[in-house]
């Protein structure tokens, strides 16, 4: 092998393709849905570079037409779980000493791949089995994850050239060494992109992983999978286990091998993830490295200082694009009482405006959601909403049908009360909840928004005012690990806005940054003395 210092090229961000009438990505992306739409795939488990089919099947269904089936996949149960554990610890050495630079070209030709003939092929598995749109599938599956396979090689070579100072007659090094086992990847539905970087990014630091998809995602998982493949990524790094949480992640928090979670979900499976790590840490051959992103009730504020057009584009948009179902997306929104009659009838008519249907016809602003779960749960907040009179009512929206595919309008719950339960509970949908409070109450307000949710991922504040801006952002300090001013609360780009958030948002340890690598790293400390002393006494013991 040949002695160089390879440099990691450094990383750009990935253009959003237009989609626009007569354009070669549009017919593309077209051909390529009409093909998935026709065919319907069988998804086997993917364990230490063989195909592993259980028996136990489940179906890929499309949200907006929920009768038609993309495929079916198989299920993994402990039996695979530990056969899994097993391919990734015994690829775990050879992967490790793999030289970093040759782990990183995966990630960087994966991302070519995906930037070329594969774009369209993961963009169409986004929105047939998750129901996004075109627009909602580009900036996701194909933009982000580029992102993520080009910036975390070039975060990873930061990390790994921040060396110590060295004494005369001495060498420090810190060695950036994988985790004592392996990484469990639990991924979810909303993001492809993070279903492609929560495996990935502990890989790419010498980790082997066992990854359980949503099993409302598998399929776009299946393809990110063939992608890393195809980029060259060898036997047993990464094991591939739909199924079940428990039947699934219960043999994983048993084994003593496990090194570390790599977890976006909710906020209740990862406090029942922590609980049980914490029952079982006598067991472990390591202290496992907990990584989550969870909940969100992201909030929009304005003050009476605000441009009204920006803040209702940026609840509309924030609130409603991808039905919602993004951990980001605006949830509840502090109006003053000054601004209101202009924001009431502009909010109003955007969202009756809003198109809503089957994602392949490239009209569509919002799709469905993401299964009949989210349904029932959604639909609860709104009837409630609809009866809790003197309390909150609905605005606009609120109609709910299942029928087809499951559709949930575009909805604005006006709630009197600033505590009413859609102000502080996570809905995780097409739902706005908004407060009309007093100008006078401004600095009262301030401290309701901080206080009255138990989650801190996004939020967004509007005003004019420059020092009115500074307070604002003062005051929520604590309320959003990702926070916008004039902005809405979603978006956050690989490189430029770093994500995560704290509290009941999760560990907030920034994927999209050096700061989610050093977590999938255990340092070890290199001192070599090259003229070592030779005679044990020291020089002050020659004085009598």
């Amino acid at each position: 092998m040949s002695d160089v210092m390879f440099t990691i090229p450094d990383p750009r961000n990935e253009p959003v393709l237009g989609y626009l009438q007569g354009s070669p990505e549009k017919a593309e992306l077209k051909a390529a849905l009409k093909k998935m739409a026709a065919t319907q795939v069988e998804i086997p488990l993917f364990i230490d570079g063989q195909e592993v089919r259980t028996g136990r099947m489940a179906d890929c269904v499309m949200p907006h037409r929920h009768a038609h089936k993309l495929g079916v996949y198989h299920k993994a149960e402990s039996q695979e779980v530990k056969a899994a554990i097993k391919a990734a610890e015994k690829a775990r050495p050879g992967w490790a000493a793999m030289p970093f630079q040759q782990r990183a070209a995966i990630l960087l030709k994966a991302a070519e791949l995906l930037a070329g003939r594969r774009r369209a092929l993961l963009n169409a598995a986004t929105m047939l089995g998750q129901s996004k749109t075109a627009f909602q599938a580009e900036i996701d599956s194909a933009a982000e994850l580029i992102d993520f396979w080009r910036y975390n090689p070039y975060f990873a070579q930061q990390i790994m050239r921040e060396q110590p100072r060295s004494a005369p007659g001495v060498w420090n090094s810190l060695e950036q060494r994988p985790l004592d086992g392996f990484v469990f990847a639990v991924t979810p539905f909303n993001f492809t992109s993070i279903a492609g970087n929560l495996p990935t990014a502990p890989v790419l630091m010498g980790n082997t992983v066992v990854w359980k998809p949503a099993s409302s995602s598998v399929l776009s998982g299946w393809v990110i999978l063939q992608i890393l493949r195809e980029a060259g990524l060898p036997d047993g790094v990464i094991n591939f286990v739909p199924g079940s949480g428990g039947q699934v992640g219960n043999p994983v928090m048993a084994a003593p091998e496990l090194g570390g979670v790599h977890f976006t979900g909710s906020t209740g499976v990862f406090h029942d993830m922590w609980r049980t790590i914490g029952g079982n840490i006598h067991n472990y051959r390591c202290y496992p490295r907990l990584v989550g992103e969870t909940g969100g009730k992201d909030f929009i504020f304005a003050h009476p200082s605000a441009d009204v057009e920006s803040l209702v584009t940026a609840m509309v948009r924030g609130a409603f694009e991808y039905q919602g179902q993004k951990c980001s997306a605006a949830s509840r929104a502090y109006i003053p009482q000054s601004l209101w009659p202009q924001v009431k009838e502009r909010l109003v008519a955007d969202v009756k405006s809003i198109a809503m249907g089957d994602v392949t016809d490239f009209r569509t602003f919002m799709g469905a959601v993401i299964d009949q779960g989210a349904f029932d749960t959604i639909k609860g907040f709104i009837d409630r909403a609809k009866k809790a009179k003197g309390k909150a009512k609905i605005l606009v929206g609120g109609g709910c049908d299942a029928s087809t595919g499951y559709f949930i309008e575009p909805t604005v719950i006006e709630a009197l009360d600033p505590l009413y339960e859609s102000m502080v509970e996570e809905i995780f949908g097409p739902v706005l909840t908004l407060h009309v409070y007093a100008d006078k109450d401004f600095a009262k307000m301030l401290k309701i928004c901080d206080r009255s949710a138990t989650y801190a991922l996004t939020g967004a504040i509007f005003a004019q005012d420059r020092a009115v801006i500074i307070r604002m952002k003062d005051e929520l300090q604590g309320a959003a690990g990702n926070f916008y001013i004039n902005d809405k609360p979603t978006g956050a780009v690989v490189g430029h806005q770093p994500f995560g958030g704290s509290r009941a948002s999760g560990t907030n340890d920034k994927a999209g940054s050096y700061l989610n690598l050093l977590r999938w790293v255990s340092p070890r400390s290199v001192k070599e003395t090259f003229d070592p002393p030779r005679a044990y006494p020291y020089p002050y013991m020659s004085d009598r």
